[in-house]
């Protein structure tokens, strides 16, 4: 199992200017790696967070736009991934973080803790969808996610941990908004 801390740790190690989508308690924990312009925050709207992406990478087909779910975000809107199979974005990554709970909502566990969910991403026409165990493999992976075609579905199989402080408020400035906007809009 994974700690995904460490993971987006390893991940925004290589970032330089992809639009990272970030949700819920993925979100929180991609906030503590460190400010970047390109971020997305979407709370408030659990399971949008692959549409939210989709979106964006289809407006912005020159920018790779990797999206940090849940396991139980992604349950809310499992349709996201059909349509995302059948638009097949280059320049999409999705990263679902899989330990089996709604961990934002208290750890209550889904009903079905072992779903394969890379198996349901495939199904859906993402051929490119991978199930990873160790930090190891998720950092060799790295690369492949940020040049390779996507879309890429990757189930990265995390522990249940402690969450990182959550405050809506500092997430949703408008000064961090704006700065997304700006970011979009001068390339």
């Amino acid at each position: 199992m994974i700690d995904r801390k460490q993971a987006w740790a390893q991940l925004s190690r290589h970032l330089t200017d992809e639009i990272v989508v970030a949700t819920y308690s993925s979100a929180t924990d991609w906030l503590a790696t460190g400010e970047r312009t390109l971020n997305y925050f979407s709370f408030g709207a659990m399971g949008l967070a692959s549409s939210h992406g989709l979106g964006l990478a289809l407006a912005r087909p020159e920018r790779r736009v990797i999206v940090l779910d849940g396991d139980g975000s992604l349950l809310m809107n499992l349709g996201t991934l059909v349509t995302i199979g059948a638009v097949a974005p280059k320049n999409f990554v999705h990263i679902v973080a899989h330990n089996g709970s709604y961990e934002a909502n208290g750890g209550h566990p889904l009903p079905d803790r072992n779903v394969d969910l890379a198996g349901i991403a495939r199904t859906s026409g993402i051929a490119r969808s991978h199930t990873i165990r160790t930090l190891e493999d998720f950092t060799a992976m790295i690369p492949a996610l940020l040049h390779e075609d996507g879309p890429i579905f990757v189930e990265l199989m995390i522990e249940q941990g402690e969450l990182s402080p959550r405050s809506y408020k500092d997430m949703y400035r408008a000064a961090r908004r704006s700065a997304f906007r700006h970011a979009l809009q001068n390339g």
